[in-house]
């Protein structure tokens, strides 16, 4: 573990003793001063890189809002250093005896793959597709994954052999049903390993499986369907779980693939998502 001189972690510079139990995420550095401008003050504020911190009270309780950037490999070092501040002594760099849950929450944005969903709606990643095979990394990984969901979804959708092996991991029951209740859908969300080509987007390179997204809206395992795109739900899901964590994402739809609607202007749905989420965290 890579402990930076003036006895932070290695990428965020966060010291343990500014780690809160309640953590929002979000993939924008800039967005991180919208949360934090809900906060009732603020205790601290860290920049590196697009690792972006501001720590604070809400409600009488401390909380943070840290940004991860864009991609699955940022969820890899976000939630390690993250567990590592909570769990490891930095002094010794033993594991502490007690173990610190954090519960955390991604709010972030995110494109519809099924004609129902309208722009606006917010979707939460009850079970979260990974494409990316971050996860894959790690012993474990089959002991927190839905492997049967991940076989249909390989066989429906002819999985091609040259990319990652997706893992399907379930967001944390009881943060989903107290921060979704009846106002967010609770979908199915893929996690891409990239913005263009990995979501079936093409500009001058052509697609190596041009009809992935018609099977994806196609599939169907015991009732559930795949209902939007983003880049980070399964890593940080999936992650969290093997770490004993709870998390969970929630995105707003900013774009439907099935009726070619979208909206650049999406920063009133965000900011009110972020405002409900804080009242629930």
């Amino acid at each position: 573990m890579i402990i930076n001189d003036d006895g932070s972690v290695f990428h965020l510079h966060l010291h343990p003793e500014q780690l809160t139990d309640r953590i929002i995420l979000v993939g924008d550095p800039g967005r991180v001063d919208m949360v934090a401008s809900f906060f009732d003050r603020k205790t601290f504020e860290v920049t590196a890189r697009e690792f972006h911190t501001i720590g604070g009270i809400y409600r009488g309780k401390p909380i943070m809002c840290l940004s991860h950037g864009i991609g699955p490999d940022n969820i890899d070092i976000v939630i390690n250093e993250l567990d590592a501040l909570a769990n490891i002594d930095f002094k010794s760099r033993e594991v502490r005896e007690i173990h610190r849950t954090l519960s955390m929450v991604r709010i972030g944005t995110s494109g519809a793959l099924q004609p129902e969903l309208k722009v606006g709606t917010p979707v939460i990643a009850e079970k979260a597709i990974g494409f990316d095979g971050v996860v894959n990394f790690y012993a474990g990984r089959n002991d927190i994954a839905d492997t049967e969901f991940e076989t249909a979804f390989c066989r429906h959708v002819n999985w091609n052999q040259l990319w990652a092996k997706p893992y399907v991991v379930d967001a944390d029951a009881e943060l989903v049903n107290r921060i979704g209740q009846d106002d967010m859908i609770k979908g199915n969300t893929i996690s891409a390993i990239g913005f263009y080509g990995p979501q079936g987007r093409e500009l001058r390179l052509p697609l190596a499986n041009p009809d992935l997204n018609s099977r994806i809206e196609s599939f169907r395992h015991n009732g559930r369907k795949v209902t939007n795109y983003e880049m980070e739900s399964a890593p940080l899901q999936g992650l969290s779980r093997l770490l004993g964590h709870k998390a969970m994402t929630v995105c707003s739809i900013i774009a439907n693939r099935m009726n070619h609607d979208a909206t650049p202007n999406y920063k009133t749905a965000i900011r009110d998502l972020i405002a409900t989420v804080l009242e629930r965290i």
